[in-house]
């Protein structure tokens, strides 16, 4: 296993960590949401964790960033932001990442270069171009010593905007160190990739814009940051641009109002099969280096530590009504 080749023990539980932090997570944001305690609209992330952490592990957050879609809360754990603000951005409360203005669909932490989800599909693609552009002409101006790398995340149904092919056009002409993650979890809403899409190996679509593709297998967390380390790696070297086709599977609907009847049970439990998380777990009980009781304990802090988060978002105070005027304008 390459676990035991290449990562200490302390690498490989973080990881496990981190992907069973954004699966309770998520858990118990759809448990409150049923509850009525979240309200507007909100996606899960789960089964997808693989993703968010594989890929930001491989960054440098200090030098790095990170920008994504409105399925975005595990993107913004995987960059180290405290569950009790997330949680309290879900709730809108003043205590929230975006002091409850911007609930599910828009997190964000200055600090941590997590520049945000964003409601509007694939209204993220340009800006990110726009931040990568930015820490290339750092770089040329001398203002740093090397280029940061922008991480942008989008859906499969994202990648037939237009603003997808004017920014990776963009992208290869002025060279600048960014990587279009596409999170394929093979549906745009309910509609299936192979009924919308011509091409359903999307990173086939990299060469017409002279931006090189790669396919990664997005549900085993290791292939995923092994890849991307990389990719990324040779994109702050070179300044050149990827486009990375991820494959991975949702095991909840589009949103908490969608109940996924437009998928069979047996495709949706061979996924389970798949989980990134019991693989890893088996990979680490296999190596001897957890036990299932390790895990249990692991599990158990986690959950206690999601419910604080609950708890924090409940006990804080909703937004001041002042605050409405607030935050419009940079100053």
């Amino acid at each position: 296993m390459s676990s035991k080749k290449k990562y200490d023990t302390e690498f490989l539980h973080g990881l496990l960590q981190d992907m069973l932090l954004i699966r309770r997570f998520e858990e118990k944001a759809g448990q409150m949401y049923g509850l009525k305690k979240i309200g507007g609209f909100c996606h899960l992330y789960i089964g997808q964790e693989a993703i968010a952490l594989g890929t930001i592990r491989a960054l440098d957050l200090k030098r790095d960033y990170v920008l994504t879609s409105y399925r975005d809360h595990g993107h913004a754990l995987a960059c180290g932001m405290d569950p009790k603000s997330i949680m309290s951005e879900l709730y809108g409360k003043i205590t929230g990442c975006s002091r409850g203005k911007g609930g599910s669909m828009h997190m964000f932490d200055l600090e941590k270069h997590m520049f945000g989800g964003n409601g509007i599909v694939g209204a993220q693609i340009p800006i990110a171009t726009g931040v990568a552009f930015k820490s290339a002409y750092d770089f040329k101006l001398g203002k740093t010593k090397d280029m940061g790398v922008t991480l942008c995340y989008f859906g499969d149904g994202a990648i037939h905007q237009g603003a997808f092919h004017e920014s990776l056009n963009l992208a290869a002409i002025w060279k600048i160190p960014i990587i279009y993650i596409v999170e394929n979890n093979h549906f745009g809403m309910g509609t299936a990739v192979k009924r919308v899409s011509a091409i359903e190996d999307f990173a086939i679509k990299a060469e017409g814009y002279g931006v090189e593709g790669r396919t990664i297998d997005g549900m085993n967390v290791l292939t995923v940051y092994e890849s991307m380390k990389q990719i990324v790696d040779e994109s702050r070297k070179t300044g050149k641009s990827f486009l990375v086709d991820l494959k991975t599977y949702r095991y909840k609907g589009h949103s908490m109002s969608d109940p996924a009847k437009y998928r069979t049970k047996e495709e949706l439990e061979s996924y389970k099969q798949q989980d990134p998380i019991i693989q890893l777990k088996s990979d680490m009980i296999e190596s001897k280096l957890i036990t299932e009781a390790d895990f249990k304990a692991l599990d158990d802090s986690i959950k206690k530590r999601v419910q604080e988060s609950v708890e924090y978002a409940e006990e804080s105070p909703e937004p001041p009504l002042h605050t409405m005027y607030e935050d419009i304008y940079a100053e």
